[in-house]
């Protein structure tokens, strides 16, 4: 499956910016689906996750109550809402499939990688 993440900008902190990651396949549903971060300097990091159905989700607890992840499986497209965001959330967001029913919630139960999309936060 080829993913492409979109959405990412330049938002002052305390703003909102909501991501995409669009699916090449129409058998989206079978992929539990999650996105990644990496900042400058730093290693990537998993951020949130999502099943196939949607019906778990999993967050980072640097994101728990500000993120939330959500699915559209007719429209092959996972959403990030991020709000309240800080200038620590500034990162290249990568999303991340898994041909599974566990979600990809490390970087070694990732099947597949989209490109990133950058997201910066200024103070």
């Amino acid at each position: 499956v080829q993913l492409q993440a979109s959405g990412g900008g330049l938002v002052q902190a305390g703003g909102s910016l909501r991501l995409f990651c669009s699916a090449s396949r129409r058998t989206f549903s079978t992929y539990a689906v999650g996105w990644f971060r990496q900042a400058p300097g730093q290693e990537r990091e998993f951020v949130a996750a999502i099943s196939r159905s949607g019906s778990s989700t999993y967050y980072a607890d640097s994101v728990k109550g500000r993120f939330t992840i959500s699915r559209d499986n007719a429209k092959s497209t996972v959403y990030l809402q991020m709000n309240s965001l800080k200038p620590e959330d500034t990162a290249v967001y990568y999303c991340a499939a898994r041909q599974s029913s566990s979600a990809p919630v490390s970087e070694s139960r990732v099947h597949y990688w989209g490109k990133g999309t950058q997201v910066t936060v200024s103070s």
